[in-house]
Protein backbone atom coordinates (compact mmCIF):
# COMPACT_ATOMS: atom_id res chain seq x y z
CA UNK A 1 0.00 0.00 0.00
CA UNK A 2 1.35 3.43 -0.86
CA UNK A 3 0.17 6.71 0.56
CA UNK A 4 0.79 10.30 -0.21
CA UNK A 5 1.79 12.18 2.94
CA UNK A 6 2.87 8.95 4.67
CA UNK A 7 4.21 9.86 8.10
CA UNK A 8 4.91 6.58 9.86
CA UNK A 9 5.91 3.22 8.35
CA UNK A 10 6.22 -0.06 10.26
CA UNK A 11 8.12 -2.66 8.24
CA UNK A 12 8.11 -6.34 9.18
CA UNK A 13 8.11 -5.64 12.93
CA UNK A 14 8.47 -8.74 15.14
CA UNK A 15 8.85 -9.02 18.91
CA UNK A 16 8.85 -12.10 21.13
CA UNK A 17 9.06 -12.60 24.88
CA UNK A 18 10.58 -16.04 25.39
CA UNK A 19 8.32 -18.49 23.55
CA UNK A 20 5.48 -15.96 23.26
CA UNK A 21 5.29 -14.10 19.94
CA UNK A 22 3.72 -10.72 20.71
CA UNK A 23 4.09 -9.09 17.27
CA UNK A 24 4.72 -11.09 14.10
CA UNK A 25 5.97 -9.60 10.81
CA UNK A 26 3.74 -6.53 11.20
CA UNK A 27 3.76 -3.95 8.39
CA UNK A 28 1.65 -0.79 8.20
CA UNK A 29 1.74 2.69 6.69
CA UNK A 30 0.10 5.56 8.57
CA UNK A 31 -0.82 8.80 6.85
CA UNK A 32 -0.09 12.22 8.32
CA UNK A 33 -3.19 13.40 10.22
CA UNK A 34 -4.84 9.96 10.21
CA UNK A 35 -6.74 8.40 13.14
CA UNK A 36 -5.80 4.71 13.23
CA UNK A 37 -7.24 2.26 15.75
CA UNK A 38 -5.40 -0.95 16.65
CA UNK A 39 -8.29 -3.24 17.52
CA UNK A 40 -8.20 -6.79 18.84
CA UNK A 41 -8.68 -9.05 21.85
CA UNK A 42 -6.53 -8.81 24.97
CA UNK A 43 -3.07 -10.25 24.38
CA UNK A 44 -3.10 -9.79 20.60
CA UNK A 45 -0.03 -7.50 20.60
CA UNK A 46 -1.65 -4.05 20.36
CA UNK A 47 0.11 -2.48 23.34
CA UNK A 48 3.44 -4.14 22.50
CA UNK A 49 3.25 -2.61 19.02
CA UNK A 50 2.43 0.81 20.50
CA UNK A 51 5.43 0.54 22.85
CA UNK A 52 7.65 -0.42 19.90
CA UNK A 53 6.55 2.72 18.04
CA UNK A 54 7.14 4.83 21.17
CA UNK A 55 10.60 3.31 21.75
CA UNK A 56 9.77 1.58 25.05
CA UNK A 57 10.25 -1.88 23.47
CA UNK A 58 12.99 -3.04 21.12
CA UNK A 59 12.45 -5.01 17.91
CA UNK A 60 13.72 -8.52 17.26
CA UNK A 61 13.50 -7.69 13.55
CA UNK A 62 11.95 -5.05 11.33
CA UNK A 63 12.03 -1.26 11.30
CA UNK A 64 10.01 1.83 12.19
CA UNK A 65 10.38 4.90 9.99
CA UNK A 66 9.22 8.47 10.51
CA UNK A 67 9.18 10.65 7.41
CA UNK A 68 11.22 7.99 5.64
CA UNK A 69 13.99 7.74 8.26
CA UNK A 70 14.48 4.90 10.72
CA UNK A 71 13.85 5.81 14.36
CA UNK A 72 14.51 2.45 16.04
CA UNK A 73 17.83 3.65 17.45
CA UNK A 74 16.34 6.86 18.86
CA UNK A 75 15.40 6.92 22.57
CA UNK A 76 11.73 7.70 23.35
CA UNK A 77 12.41 11.32 24.32
CA UNK A 78 13.93 12.05 20.90
CA UNK A 79 10.97 10.69 18.93
CA UNK A 80 8.41 13.32 17.94
CA UNK A 81 5.57 11.51 19.66
CA UNK A 82 3.88 11.25 23.02
CA UNK A 83 1.88 8.53 24.76
CA UNK A 84 -1.35 8.67 26.79
CA UNK A 85 -2.00 5.79 29.19
CA UNK A 86 -5.17 4.28 30.61
CA UNK A 87 -3.91 4.94 34.15
CA UNK A 88 -3.52 8.72 33.47
CA UNK A 89 -0.08 8.68 35.20
CA UNK A 90 -0.60 12.18 36.64
CA UNK A 91 1.66 13.50 39.39
CA UNK A 92 -0.59 13.48 42.50
CA UNK A 93 1.37 16.25 44.28
CA UNK A 94 1.10 18.67 41.32
CA UNK A 95 -1.76 20.89 40.24
CA UNK A 96 -3.47 20.58 36.86
CA UNK A 97 -1.33 23.47 35.59
CA UNK A 98 1.90 21.89 36.82
CA UNK A 99 1.03 18.46 35.37
CA UNK A 100 0.38 19.92 31.94
CA UNK A 101 3.41 22.22 32.07
CA UNK A 102 5.85 19.61 33.44
CA UNK A 103 7.59 18.75 30.15
CA UNK A 104 7.89 22.42 29.24
CA UNK A 105 9.63 23.21 32.53
CA UNK A 106 12.04 20.32 31.90
CA UNK A 107 12.88 21.93 28.56
CA UNK A 108 13.47 25.22 30.43
CA UNK A 109 10.91 27.13 28.36
CA UNK A 110 10.17 30.74 29.40
CA UNK A 111 7.41 30.96 32.03
CA UNK A 112 5.28 33.29 29.90
CA UNK A 113 5.41 30.88 26.95
CA UNK A 114 4.57 27.92 29.19
CA UNK A 115 1.59 29.74 30.72
CA UNK A 116 0.29 30.65 27.27
CA UNK A 117 0.57 27.08 26.00
CA UNK A 118 -1.07 25.63 29.13
CA UNK A 119 -4.02 28.03 28.75
CA UNK A 120 -4.35 26.94 25.13
CA UNK A 121 -4.37 23.27 26.17
CA UNK A 122 -6.90 23.86 28.94
CA UNK A 123 -9.18 25.54 26.45
CA UNK A 124 -8.74 22.67 23.99
CA UNK A 125 -9.72 19.99 26.56
CA UNK A 126 -12.40 22.21 28.14
CA UNK A 127 -10.79 22.50 31.58
CA UNK A 128 -10.46 26.27 31.87
CA UNK A 129 -10.61 27.30 35.54
CA UNK A 130 -9.20 23.97 36.79
CA UNK A 131 -5.56 25.12 36.87
CA UNK A 132 -5.08 25.02 40.64
CA UNK A 133 -6.91 21.76 41.35
CA UNK A 134 -5.08 18.56 42.18
CA UNK A 135 -5.72 15.21 40.46
CA UNK A 136 -7.59 13.96 43.54
CA UNK A 137 -10.13 16.78 43.01
CA UNK A 138 -10.97 15.65 39.47
CA UNK A 139 -13.25 13.02 37.99
CA UNK A 140 -11.85 10.21 35.86
CA UNK A 141 -12.85 12.00 32.67
CA UNK A 142 -11.19 15.23 33.82
CA UNK A 143 -7.98 13.35 34.73
CA UNK A 144 -7.91 11.87 31.25
CA UNK A 145 -8.29 15.34 29.74
CA UNK A 146 -5.31 16.54 31.78
CA UNK A 147 -3.26 13.56 30.58
CA UNK A 148 -4.24 14.37 27.01
CA UNK A 149 -3.32 18.06 27.42
CA UNK A 150 0.03 17.10 28.96
CA UNK A 151 0.83 15.02 25.87
CA UNK A 152 -0.46 17.54 23.32
CA UNK A 153 1.44 20.51 24.76
CA UNK A 154 4.61 19.00 23.26
CA UNK A 155 3.07 19.33 19.78
CA UNK A 156 3.87 15.72 18.81
CA UNK A 157 3.63 14.51 15.23
CA UNK A 158 2.12 11.26 16.51
CA UNK A 159 0.01 10.73 19.63
CA UNK A 160 -0.08 7.15 20.92
CA UNK A 161 -3.08 6.26 23.08
CA UNK A 162 -3.21 2.98 25.02
CA UNK A 163 -6.87 2.31 25.90
CA UNK A 164 -7.13 5.80 27.44
CA UNK A 165 -10.88 5.55 28.11
CA UNK A 166 -10.91 2.03 29.54
CA UNK A 167 -11.26 3.16 33.17
CA UNK A 168 -14.21 5.49 32.52
CA UNK A 169 -17.88 4.64 32.95
CA UNK A 170 -19.99 4.12 29.84
CA UNK A 171 -21.59 7.57 29.58
CA UNK A 172 -18.33 9.49 30.09
CA UNK A 173 -16.48 7.13 27.75
CA UNK A 174 -18.94 7.78 24.90
CA UNK A 175 -18.65 11.54 25.47
CA UNK A 176 -14.85 11.37 25.48
CA UNK A 177 -14.83 9.33 22.25
CA UNK A 178 -16.50 12.20 20.41
CA UNK A 179 -14.33 14.84 22.07
CA UNK A 180 -11.10 12.98 21.27
CA UNK A 181 -12.12 12.66 17.64
CA UNK A 182 -12.99 16.37 17.49
CA UNK A 183 -9.61 17.31 19.02
CA UNK A 184 -7.78 15.10 16.53
CA UNK A 185 -9.64 16.61 13.58
CA UNK A 186 -8.98 20.12 14.86
CA UNK A 187 -5.24 19.62 15.40
CA UNK A 188 -4.72 17.17 12.47
CA UNK A 189 -2.23 15.19 14.56
CA UNK A 190 -1.79 11.52 13.74
CA UNK A 191 -3.47 9.39 16.43
CA UNK A 192 -2.65 5.70 16.90
CA UNK A 193 -5.21 4.39 19.34
CA UNK A 194 -5.26 0.98 21.04
CA UNK A 195 -8.59 -0.52 22.07
CA UNK A 196 -10.36 -3.87 22.42
CA UNK A 197 -13.75 -2.13 22.19
CA UNK A 198 -15.02 -2.56 18.63
CA UNK A 199 -17.70 0.12 19.03
CA UNK A 200 -15.02 2.62 20.10
CA UNK A 201 -12.95 1.79 17.00
CA UNK A 202 -15.98 2.12 14.70
CA UNK A 203 -16.93 5.53 16.14
CA UNK A 204 -13.51 7.17 16.22
CA UNK A 205 -11.15 5.88 13.54
CA UNK A 206 -10.40 6.70 9.93
CA UNK A 207 -8.94 3.19 9.59
CA UNK A 208 -9.09 0.09 11.76
CA UNK A 209 -6.21 -2.37 12.00
CA UNK A 210 -7.76 -5.58 13.30
CA UNK A 211 -5.18 -7.77 15.07
CA UNK A 212 -5.05 -11.28 16.47
CA UNK A 213 -2.08 -13.18 17.88
CA UNK A 214 0.36 -10.46 16.84
CA UNK A 215 -0.71 -10.35 13.20
CA UNK A 216 -2.93 -8.13 11.05
CA UNK A 217 -6.24 -9.82 10.24
CA UNK A 218 -7.83 -6.96 8.28
CA UNK A 219 -7.20 -3.28 7.56
CA UNK A 220 -9.89 -0.92 6.32
CA UNK A 221 -12.36 1.83 7.07
CA UNK A 222 -14.87 1.13 9.86
CA UNK A 223 -17.66 0.80 7.29
CA UNK A 224 -15.62 -1.60 5.15
CA UNK A 225 -14.66 -3.86 8.04
CA UNK A 226 -18.20 -3.88 9.46
CA UNK A 227 -19.97 -4.60 6.17
CA UNK A 228 -17.32 -6.75 4.48
CA UNK A 229 -15.33 -8.79 7.03
CA UNK A 230 -12.66 -10.88 5.34
CA UNK A 231 -12.72 -13.81 7.79
CA UNK A 232 -14.79 -15.48 10.48
CA UNK A 233 -12.59 -13.77 13.06
CA UNK A 234 -13.38 -10.31 11.64
CA UNK A 235 -17.08 -11.14 11.39
CA UNK A 236 -17.29 -12.27 15.01
CA UNK A 237 -15.04 -9.65 16.59
CA UNK A 238 -16.52 -6.55 14.96
CA UNK A 239 -20.23 -6.36 15.69
CA UNK A 240 -22.63 -9.28 16.01
CA UNK A 241 -23.16 -11.93 13.35
CA UNK A 242 -25.20 -15.07 12.82
CA UNK A 243 -22.77 -17.77 11.66
CA UNK A 244 -24.08 -20.69 9.61
CA UNK A 245 -22.06 -23.68 8.40
CA UNK A 246 -22.94 -24.95 4.95
CA UNK A 247 -21.79 -26.67 1.78
CA UNK A 248 -21.61 -25.22 -1.73
CA UNK A 249 -24.06 -27.12 -3.95
CA UNK A 250 -23.91 -24.93 -7.06
CA UNK A 251 -21.58 -22.26 -8.44
CA UNK A 252 -23.22 -19.82 -10.85
CA UNK A 253 -21.50 -16.96 -12.68
CA UNK A 254 -22.68 -14.37 -10.13
CA UNK A 255 -23.94 -16.30 -7.12
CA UNK A 256 -23.41 -19.35 -4.93
CA UNK A 257 -26.09 -21.81 -3.88
CA UNK A 258 -25.30 -23.12 -0.40
CA UNK A 259 -27.00 -25.87 1.57
CA UNK A 260 -27.33 -25.09 5.28
CA UNK A 261 -28.89 -27.86 7.37
CA UNK A 262 -31.24 -28.76 4.54
CA UNK A 263 -31.99 -25.15 3.60
CA UNK A 264 -30.91 -23.68 0.25
CA UNK A 265 -29.47 -20.16 0.47
CA UNK A 266 -28.13 -17.78 -2.17
CA UNK A 267 -25.05 -15.57 -1.75
CA UNK A 268 -23.03 -13.36 -4.06
CA UNK A 269 -19.97 -15.05 -5.50
CA UNK A 270 -17.22 -13.15 -3.68
CA UNK A 271 -14.76 -16.03 -3.14
CA UNK A 272 -13.40 -18.83 -5.30
CA UNK A 273 -15.01 -22.11 -4.24
CA UNK A 274 -16.25 -25.22 -5.97
CA UNK A 275 -19.17 -27.58 -5.50
CA UNK A 276 -18.80 -29.60 -2.32
CA UNK A 277 -16.62 -27.05 -0.49
CA UNK A 278 -17.55 -26.36 3.16
CA UNK A 279 -18.14 -22.66 3.91
CA UNK A 280 -19.31 -20.42 6.73
CA UNK A 281 -21.99 -17.78 6.16
CA UNK A 282 -22.25 -14.63 8.27
CA UNK A 283 -25.21 -12.26 8.39
CA UNK A 284 -25.80 -9.35 10.75
CA UNK A 285 -29.00 -9.32 12.85
CA UNK A 286 -30.09 -5.95 11.43
CA UNK A 287 -29.96 -7.38 7.88
CA UNK A 288 -32.72 -9.90 8.69
CA UNK A 289 -36.30 -8.85 7.96
CA UNK A 290 -39.04 -10.58 9.97
CA UNK A 291 -42.31 -11.18 8.11
CA UNK A 292 -45.36 -13.29 8.80
CA UNK A 293 -45.51 -15.36 5.61
CA UNK A 294 -43.34 -16.16 2.61
CA UNK A 295 -43.06 -13.24 0.20
CA UNK A 296 -41.88 -12.85 -3.38
CA UNK A 297 -38.27 -13.45 -4.35
CA UNK A 298 -37.20 -9.81 -4.00
CA UNK A 299 -35.17 -10.60 -0.88
CA UNK A 300 -33.46 -13.61 -2.44
CA UNK A 301 -33.51 -15.73 0.74
CA UNK A 302 -36.53 -16.66 2.87
CA UNK A 303 -36.54 -19.22 5.65
CA UNK A 304 -39.22 -20.22 8.14
CA UNK A 305 -38.69 -20.30 11.88
CA UNK A 306 -40.34 -19.98 15.26
CA UNK A 307 -39.99 -17.08 17.71
CA UNK A 308 -38.42 -18.39 20.92
CA UNK A 309 -37.53 -15.12 22.70
CA UNK A 310 -37.54 -11.32 22.37
CA UNK A 311 -35.23 -9.09 24.43
CA UNK A 312 -35.72 -5.32 24.78
CA UNK A 313 -32.50 -3.24 24.57
CA UNK A 314 -33.99 0.26 24.64
CA UNK A 315 -33.86 1.48 21.06
CA UNK A 316 -33.71 -2.05 19.61
CA UNK A 317 -35.37 -5.40 20.20
CA UNK A 318 -33.52 -8.64 19.50
CA UNK A 319 -35.61 -11.59 18.37
CA UNK A 320 -34.32 -15.13 18.80
CA UNK A 321 -35.69 -17.51 16.19
CA UNK A 322 -35.39 -21.29 16.01
CA UNK A 323 -34.85 -22.26 12.38
CA UNK A 324 -34.11 -25.93 12.94
CA UNK A 325 -32.89 -28.23 15.68
CA UNK A 326 -29.33 -27.05 14.97
CA UNK A 327 -29.87 -23.37 14.07
CA UNK A 328 -31.04 -20.41 16.14
CA UNK A 329 -30.70 -16.95 14.60
CA UNK A 330 -30.89 -13.44 16.04
CA UNK A 331 -32.75 -10.64 14.23
CA UNK A 332 -32.68 -7.00 15.30
CA UNK A 333 -35.39 -4.40 14.93
CA UNK A 334 -34.98 -0.70 15.73
CA UNK A 335 -37.86 0.77 17.72
CA UNK A 336 -38.72 4.40 16.95
CA UNK A 337 -41.94 4.53 18.97
CA UNK A 338 -44.37 2.23 20.75
CA UNK A 339 -46.55 1.86 17.67
CA UNK A 340 -43.93 0.07 15.56
CA UNK A 341 -43.06 -2.58 18.16
CA UNK A 342 -43.83 -5.99 16.66
CA UNK A 343 -46.88 -7.94 17.80
CA UNK A 344 -45.20 -11.31 17.16
CA UNK A 345 -45.46 -13.53 20.22
CA UNK A 346 -43.26 -16.29 21.56
CA UNK A 347 -44.09 -19.48 19.69
CA UNK A 348 -45.34 -17.71 16.53
CA UNK A 349 -44.11 -18.93 13.17
CA UNK A 350 -42.25 -16.27 11.17
CA UNK A 351 -40.29 -15.83 7.95
CA UNK A 352 -36.78 -14.40 7.89
CA UNK A 353 -36.07 -12.62 4.61
CA UNK A 354 -32.65 -11.33 3.57
CA UNK A 355 -30.80 -10.42 0.40
CA UNK A 356 -27.95 -12.46 -0.97
CA UNK A 357 -25.78 -9.28 -0.81
CA UNK A 358 -26.12 -9.31 2.98
CA UNK A 359 -24.48 -12.74 3.29
CA UNK A 360 -20.70 -12.84 3.75
CA UNK A 361 -19.14 -16.17 2.75
CA UNK A 362 -15.87 -17.55 4.13
CA UNK A 363 -14.07 -20.76 3.16
CA UNK A 364 -14.18 -23.26 6.02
Amino acid sequence: MSYENTLLVIKGASRSFGQVVAVKNFSLQVKDGEFVCLLGPSGCGKTTLLRIIAGFETLDSGDVLMNGESIIDLPPYRRTMNMVFQSYALFPHMSVFENIAFSQFLKKKPKEEVARKVRKMLQLVQLEGFETRGPNQLSGGQCQRVALARALINEPKVLLLDEPLGALDLKIRKQMQIELKNIQEKLRITFIYVTHDQEEALVMSDRIVLMNEGEIMQVGTPKRIYNHPNSKFSAMFVGENNLLKGTVVKVNSDCLVISVDGLELFANRTINVKTGDPVTLAIRPEKLRITGELEGKSFGNQIRGKMVDAVFFGSVVKYYLRISENITMVAEDRITDESNARSIKIGDGVTLAFTRESLNVFPE
